[in-house]
């Protein structure tokens, strides 16, 4: 059942205004992290012998079922009055990360500002799964704006829209197959017929967001339409080269390239024309996100106003 928007926009302004405080997940983890620890727990008891891409759609359906009906159980409990609402608004705000990315990808440029390269690194590498120890600033900064581009799609847009289109159900099973396209769904053993599942679920769930995330960041930027058209078929992932590219041509700079993961160099597209990016294009980046960021919320509110009553 889809989402009243005035709901999804009071979840998304809780979030945007407290994120997930350190001080509450040293005391409460994030319900995410409880995800991983399901995933974590099938993954070290089927992940063995035949079978295995079997079981990991057995697993995903477990953990994805879970959080499916955990959504529908505390939407209906919450439905039904204004104090339900608003709890229901808090309760979702817990699947939107646009706060808590920004607070990431912060000291990455206030770092690379105070040219204290190994801080730089130390932040980024919380961010990014690459090898960052042999970065330049250059590259660090790419990193970055690649994962900031990357993660305005799964950690902001999709939830949204799966927010709006199925509520808390929609909201909790996108966090859940997310997460565990995060921990399993890579291409290397062992979890590359275990994780199957996860990363073709996970593509499956963003591939609209990922064309509305791309767009919007060419509307914010005010170019890069022609080098998102262009390059984002470029990436190996169907929905990640969307925003990458939008991120390049809004920019006037060039993304992606070699990478090392685990020690081992990988071939990665390039995107865009320009300039390889610097802390002031990390800087601008990090202002089209925050712009993105508050279209998204006049969308809500527009829409809150359009809501059949």
């Amino acid at each position: 059942m889809p989402a009243d928007p005035w709901i999804v926009l009071g979840a998304a302004l809780i979030e945007g205004a407290t994120g997930y405080p350190d001080r509450l997940h040293a005391r409460l983890p994030h319900p995410i992290s409880w995800a991983g620890w399901l995933i974590g727990a099938l993954e070290r008891g089927l992940n063995r012998g035949r079978a295995r891409r079997a079981k990991g759609v057995l697993a995903l359906a477990i953990v994805a079922g879970l959080a499916g009906f955990l959504g529908w159980a505390v939407q209906g409990v919450l439905t039904g009055s204004w104090t339900g609402l608003l709890v229901t608004a808090a309760v979702g705000s817990l699947g939107l990360a646009a706060r808590s990315l920004y607070d990431h990808v912060r000291p990455v440029l206030k770092a690379l500002e105070a040219d204290d390269l190994p801080a730089a690194r130390t932040a980024v590498a919380r961010i990014v799964g690459r090898d960052v120890q042999a970065l330049d600033a250059s590259g660090v900064a790419a990193a970055a704006l690649e994962s900031l581009a990357e993660s305005l799609t799964d950690g902001v847009v999709a939830p949204l829209f799966w927010f709006l289109l199925a509520g808390l159900p929609g909201l909790f099973v996108y966090k859940a197959v997310n997460t565990a396209d995060s921990l399993i769904g890579h291409r290397e053993e062992p979890y590359r017929l275990f994780g199957w599942a996860a990363a073709r679920t996970d593509d499956l769930m963003n591939l609209i967001p990922a064309r509305l995330a791309g767009p919007l960041i060419v509307l914010v930027g005010g170019r890069g339409w022609r080098v998102m058209r262009r390059d984002a078929d470029r990436h190996a992932s169907p929905n990640a080269g969307w925003t990458e590219a939008a991120m390049a041509g809004a920019l006037a700079i060039e993304l992606g390239g070699d990478a090392t993961y685990d020690g081992v160099r990988h071939h990665r597209p390039i995107f865009g024309d320009g300039h390889r990016p610097q802390a002031a294009d990390l800087k601008a980046g990090l202002r089209l996100y925050r712009r993105a960021c508050i279209v998204l919320a006049s969308a809500l509110l527009v829409g809150g106003f359009a809501w059949p009553r």
